[in-house]
């Protein structure tokens, strides 16, 4: 990059503000479909989006004109602010991945957004638009590069990737309808439509169809859209997960990042011996206010238990939840589960604490030793006049929540000391 780029910077692609004014221009439309329903004349409604798109794409391009990056030896900066100037600055050596997204109407026009995530809480990540597409996958490849610390004459372009898996699309789909969420959502929101139907239309609203619509709709955005046309593939840097039908995003998953992995097997899907795993990433979770957390969170949406077996050995050589011996609830402990009970158990190999809960929806949690922050062993009144108790293994914030619940006493006190044994001694490797 040249010296005077460096020192004044460079800006996003100039429809940025365009793109940006109609992205506003969406979601005001899909704020204004209740108005719509009410009866509220149709011409004001589409005055109200003109207006919207208008209004958005002024402040688009002058946010863009204010808007530079600047890459150097040390850092990326994004200046950026009219009215209060504001400079967000990212030390390569804190840079943990660089995702690209695609939203739909940025597609339109061959434009990608950067997702930059760094070590740290709630703030980590940044985000960079609008690019065009072949520039943000070299800018992405050459952060990094530089977080990798690689020099000048090191670099150089992304390498041959291995395809490790894809997903078709109709095997979400079918998976996504037999989910028990799904099928209650469904099923309850045709129940009250019935009921309003057959009683009072005012039923609907008090029974809650627009939650249970929203909810549907959740699902299928999280779980069909947000998943159509997976492929998972891998290089040097680690997993790359291609995914979306009306966003696109491809987002690199770094090894070390990597903190837990879950299994989750729903009823219906034992039966057809399908999984889904969920992956604990540094960062992803601790933004609470995201919408595509849950989305990005998912590291294979389905799948048979060989493939799943792979791609966890991607992530973590050697490990195989299914040979790793387990402590089972004790029978006592049924009064806290009547029928889960039974399928209750945590242990711990020399690599993994993994622990397993639920019937109707079971699930696999996955834990390296070297990423256990902390133990914690839990014994309420009841419990205790029961002899169990409960231990919590500890990794950062996500879906994997590694516990052996309600076990025997002793065997809880015993297995949450030889946790932290094995946490110290895989960290001191």
């Amino acid at each position: 990059m040249a010296p005077d780029s460096e020192l004044v910077g460079l800006r996003t692609h100039p429809l940025t503000g365009i793109v940006q004014g109609a992205l506003w221009a969406v979601v005001a439309s899909a704020g204004l479909i209740s108005t719509a329903a009410s009866g509220q004349d149709i011409r004001g409604i589409l005055v109200s989006i003109a207006g919207g798109l208008i209004l958005g794409m002024g402040y688009g391009l002058i946010s863009w004109r204010f808007t530079r990056y600047v890459i150097d030896g040390a850092e990326l900066r994004i200046n950026s602010g009219i009215l209060t100037r504001k400079s967000r600055r990212i030390p390569y050596e804190r840079l943990q991945s660089v995702d690209i997204a695609e939203p739909l109407i940025a597609r339109m026009v061959g434009l990608a957004e950067l997702r930059i995530e760094m070590a740290g809480g709630s703030e980590s990540r940044t985000t960079l638009r609008f690019l065009q597409l072949d520039v943000a996958r070299q800018l992405r490849t050459l952060l990094l590069n530089r977080a990798q610390g690689l020099r000048a004459d090191e670099q150089h372009v992304d390498e041959q990737r291995e395809l490790i898996a894809t997903v078709p699309p109709e095997r979400v789909m079918i998976g996504t309808l037999l989910s028990l969420d799904f099928l209650f959502a469904a099923v309850s929101t045709f129940s009250i439509v019935v009921l309003s139907l057959w009683f009072d239309r005012i039923i609907a609203l008090l029974g809650g169809i627009i939650t249970l619509g929203l909810w549907l709709g959740q699902i299928i955005a999280l779980r069909i859209l947000a998943q159509w046309g997976y492929t998972l593939t891998r290089n040097r840097r680690g997993l790359r997960i291609e995914r979306g039908l009306l966003t696109r995003t491809s987002q690199t998953i770094p090894v070390d990042r990597v903190q837990g992995i879950a299994i989750e097997e729903p009823i219906v899907w034992r039966r057809l011996g399908w999984q889904r795993l969920e992956v604990d990433i540094a960062g992803y979770a601790d933004r609470g206010d995201d919408n595509d957390v849950d989305a990005n969170t998912t590291l294979l949406p389905i799948a048979d238990p060989p493939l799943a077996a792979h791609v966890i050995a991607q992530l973590m050589p050697g490990v195989d939840p299914n040979a790793v011996p387990l402590i089972n609830a004790p029978q006592r402990s049924w009064l806290f589960a009547p029928i889960g009970w039974r399928f209750r158990a945590a242990g711990a190999d020399d690599r993994v604490f993994v622990s397993t809960t639920g019937w109707l929806k079971r699930r696999t949690n996955i834990v390296p030793h070297h990423k256990t922050q902390s133990v914690a062993l839990r014994q309420g009144p009841l419990q205790r006049k029961r002899h169990v108790a409960t231990v919590s293994v500890h990794s950062p914030k996500g879906p994997v929540n590694a516990e052996g619940r309600n076990l025997d006493q002793a065997d809880a006190r015993r297995e949450a000391f030889a946790q932290l044994d094995r946490a110290r001694a895989a960290r001191s490797r």
